[in-house]
């Protein structure tokens, strides 16, 4: 029954993919438009949802020290002594990933049946989607690291194929492409790692590699610098695959350019799937990084770092999408903070919570775009809070929940991060202080989204004739001069997601309030709890930065109204800083840095290869031979005449010569 997680959407995308092949593509889009695709796709995700939950139910009712359960399918390879399974293993942290993986991506499925409405092939779409989906699973429920491995490249291949869907679009193809090439190089961080684990422990079994670090670690004393260097280099290259997967410094470029592709993609990419692979590879190897301090301080200062760059990107950015893009950035960085200073359980909470009002702000995202037919441009939007008053309201729970108000989600998960990252003792406060102001940052730039989308002034030319463009006496949309835009809600199969979500950015807090965390207490078997005693702080403390965290959002939110009620007036302080808005804007030139020292000279190396190597060595003397071959046989066909008599001359002189020859030998 353990398959059968992983194996409905993989039906789903046999069925989709199939009746695309055979029915759809050669015709185009079909009469029922996205309906049916839809549909199969969304049972087949919601059908592993009711799996996962029985599943969950039926680990719930076992003893704590046995709550696993395992399936495997078939033997993948037997090599020598090395024997894999394609095996599946639940236990409380999958179980965890596979329901609100499963959950989000139902809903995500379902709202996509109405943004993909128009589009010319959805039976492709949604078979991706459905692979997508299969691929996510296979790397939670994977037994071994192999397994884990397949299900890391194949979320890989379908963020290629479905970042690059509208692949005519070449800004959109090449946004797929670079997704694709930059979680190589991470990906090469892992392969080295597995190839490490098995030369150090002979195995690639999670629960065999599990007893065999902590057999390792019971030595104690013999935990030398070799084995203790061994272990580092691991985590950290473990970690070099989680900062592509999971959008980390230096390879977090290619998530921002993810919003390319349609908006239900980006929310699967930034809620569900994909970039919440590193943290769950991270926090289920948690046994090996607790054991290197460094690996940790690793994590923890690249999470920080991340969060706080993330965050002054985003205060810039004009497109919604690419300021949830940035958020999502940060809040990953928000997650490895929280596993780097070993509160696990904390970074696995906000991973949960993130899952719900992320998903919640991008698909709200795409009903504003759906709504604005395509406008992505928040200077251009305004006053939709009268045109879209269901949108409105799910995507002021997110941005509340994402700014961190209590009791919101995101407030309980974020704090307890804040909480560990001081306390900790792989904890200080620099890193905390990195939080706080990431924080005030995040609070600033969604209050700053929030409004210029959805309050104030409609800066828009309406398709009734009336010209918004002015608001407080500025032109901020002089540039507007289309016919104007029928402003609209989405339909109730686009809203009705939006509002289940919305419930959970409201409540789904509540499984993490610190000290009383079903979450923590949950995963206490795969993760173990935080000794009280073991944090540097009073716990008073926690009570004050709690504080702190909850005045420094308010003040962000604050801040970000007053200067965005007078738009003149935040244009004025633009103007003012324009030399640091312009790099913001730019996202610190690292797409164009990486472009000079990277890309182009690997450009330049390769053509140079090509020209004075390929071309100039391989291919000249693979034709010289050519050559020489064709000119012998040119030479040679003179003597092939077809007359007979030429023959029997020749062969007449050969004779004579062979038996002047001997002859002369034996004179």
């Amino acid at each position: 029954m353990l398959a059968l997680i992983a194996l409905f959407p993989l039906i789903g995308f046999a069925i989709n993919g199939s009746w695309y092949a055979f029915f759809q593509a050669p015709q185009g889009r079909t009469k029922s438009g996205a309906t049916i695709p839809g549909i199969i796709a969304t049972t087949a995700i919601g059908l592993s949802f009711l799996v996962s939950l029985l599943l969950f139910f039926e680990l719930k009712g076992l003893p704590a020290d046995n709550r696993v359960l395992e399936q495997v399918v078939f033997n993948w390879m037997n090599i020598g002594g090395f024997s894999l399974d394609v095996a599946f293993r639940l236990d409380p942290l999958s179980s965890l990933f596979t329901l609100f993986v499963t959950g989000v991506a139902t809903l995500i499925h379902l709202y996509s049946i109405g943004y993909m409405s128009h589009d010319a092939t959805p039976g492709k779409f949604f078979s991706y989607l459905n692979l997508f989906s299969f691929a996510m699973l296979m790397l939670i429920l994977g037994a071994n690291l192999p397994i884990m491995f397949l299900g890391w490249e194949g979320v890989g291949l379908c963020s290629y194929l479905l970042i690059g869907y509208w692949y005519a679009d070449m800004e959109k193809a090449s946004a797929g492409k670079k997704a694709f090439i930059v979680n190589r190089v991470g990906d090469f961080g892992f392969l080295l790692a597995m190839f490490m684990i098995f030369e150090k422990f002979g195995t690639l079994d999670m629960s065999q590699l599990r007893v065999g670090v902590f057999a390792l670690a019971e030595h104690g004393h013999q935990l030398a610098a070799a084995d203790l260097g061994i272990i580092t280099a691991i985590c950290i290259l473990l970690f070099v695959g989680a900062m592509g997967k999971s959008a980390q410094i230096p390879l977090y470029v290619w998530l921002p350019d993810a919003m390319a592709g349609p908006t239900p993609v980006s929310a699967l990419i930034h809620a569900a799937t994909m970039v919440t692979s590193g943290i769950y590879m991270v926090a289920r190897l948690n046994f090996m990084y607790n054991l290197s301090p460094t690996a940790l301080e690793v994590v923890a200062i690249i999470g920080g770092a991340t969060a706080f760059f993330a965050a002054t990107i985003a205060i810039a950015q004009k497109d919604i999408k690419k300021v949830l893009a940035y958020s999502t950035v940060s809040q990953l960085g928000y997650m490895f903070l929280g596993c780097g200073v070993g509160a696990y359980a904390a970074g696995v909470s906000h991973v949960i919570t993130h899952a719900f009002f992320k998903a919640l702000l991008f698909l709200g995202a795409g009903s504003v775009i759906h709504g604005m037919h395509e406008e992505q441009d928040i200077t251009k939007m305004g006053g939709l809070r009268s045109k879209m008053p269901k949108t409105f309201l799910t995507f002021a729970a997110g941005w509340l929940a994402i700014c961190g108000i209590p009791p919101f989600s995101g407030f309980f998960s974020k704090d307890e991060i804040l909480w560990q990252a001081y306390a900790s003792p792989h904890g200080s406060k620099i890193l905390w202080a990195l939080g706080a102001m990431t924080a005030v940052m995040t609070a600033f730039y969604m209050t700053r989204l929030f409004y210029l989308t959805f309050l104030g002034t409609p800066r828009f030319k309406e398709a009734n004739g009336d010209d918004h463009g002015k608001s407080h006496g500025h032109d901020v949309h002089s540039e507007n001069k289309h016919a104007g835009i029928a402003v609209h809600e989405s339909p109730m199969v686009m809203v009705l997601p939006l509002q289940i979500l919305g419930v959970l950015s409201i409540i789904g807090g509540f499984i993490a309030i610190p000290h009383m965390s079903w979450i923590e207490h949950w995963l206490d078997t795969v993760i173990p709890a935080h000794d009280p005693a073991s944090l540097i702080a009073a716990p008073s403390m926690e009570w004050v930065l709690m504080s702190v965290s909850v005045v420094g959002a308010a003040l962000g939110i604050f801040v970000g109204f007053k200067l965005y009620a007078d738009l003149k007036k935040a244009e004025e302080l633009k103007l003012r800083f324009a030399g640091l808005n312009k790099l913001l804007e730019n996202k610190w030139y690292i797409d164009e840095l990486y472009e000079a020292t990277i890309v182009r000279p690997i450009h330049a190396l390769s053509v140079g290869l090509w020209k004075g190597f390929d071309i100039a060595v391989i291919d000249r003397t693979v034709l010289g031979f050519g050559r020489v071959s064709q000119w012998s046989g040119q030479a040679l066909r003179v003597i092939q005449t077809g007359s007979l008599q030429h023959y029997a001359l020749v062969l007449l002189m050969g004779l004579i010569a062979s038996v002047g020859y001997l002859l002369y030998g034996l004179a």
